[in-house]
């Protein structure tokens, strides 16, 4: 399997790769998945079923391996708990291939938000406390409910369990600290990974790719939040 290489935009709720890759192992990742290409189509297997096409939608979940993908490709993966997915598809479904326009449209894009304020302060106190040991029980102290009453909050507002959306802010912050000149193992530590081991498989879940071979060979862009 190739490592990636070109370039990463992150932002809060999505991220863009614009490069090359080689063939991967099944697996499944909670982002949804766009593939586009301009060159050559892409060939990926879905749950055992090949397909080939110019441009592909991978949902979240959704087991399947990049079988043939030559030359440049375009892809975004996507917080499926940030948007409404029919209006995901329609703009994936006329992206042009140019990161700067993609990223321009996800950024448009209407977002779920969390109206109720217990849910405001349970995501200020996730945020105070992503160098450390977040713990769920302190945030749902901090919004005044159960465990389970915030569990439910999370998942009917916001669309995604607690444990994920810590995920995907810590690892934001860690490429964050990573590129500001901070090691891995430092990067993993400010970012409340155990350690570098740990932040390099939450990359490797989100995107395919390790935190050591993102950044060694694809130059990450961090998106304003």
């Amino acid at each position: 399997m190739n490592e990636w290489s070109g370039q990463l935009w992150l932002g809060r709720d999505y991220g863009l790769i614009l490069g090359e890759t080689g063939r991967t192992a099944p697996h499944a990742h909670y982002a949804h998945q766009f593939i586009l290409s301009s060159e050559s189509p892409v060939t990926v297997s879905l749950d055992g079923h090949l397909q080939t096409a110019y441009r592909l939608f991978i949902p979240s979940r959704q087991p399947h391996a990049i079988v043939h993908a030559p030359g440049t490709v375009l892809m975004a993966y996507v917080e499926p708990g940030a948007f409404d997915l029919d209006s995901l598809q329609k703009t994936l479904e006329t992206a042009e291939f140019s990161p700067e326009r993609l990223e321009q449209s996800l950024r448009q894009l209407p977002r779920r938000q969390a109206d109720d304020e217990r849910v405001q302060r349970a995501l200020h106190t996730l945020d105070q406390q992503l160098n450390g040991k977040v713990s769920a029980q302190a945030l749902a102290e901090a919004a005044h409910l159960s465990l389970s009453q915030l569990e439910r909050l999370f998942v009917s507002q916001l669309g995604v369990p607690v444990r994920r959306l810590v995920m995907w802010r810590r690892l934001r912050l860690a490429l964050d600290l990573a590129l500001n000149g901070h090691t891995l193992t430092q990067a993993a530590h400010g970012a409340g990974f155990a350690d570098s081991a740990h932040f390099s498989r939450t990359m490797k879940q989100l995107f395919g790719v390790t935190a050591g071979a993102s950044l060694r060979h694809l130059r990450v862009h961090l998106l304003p939040l």
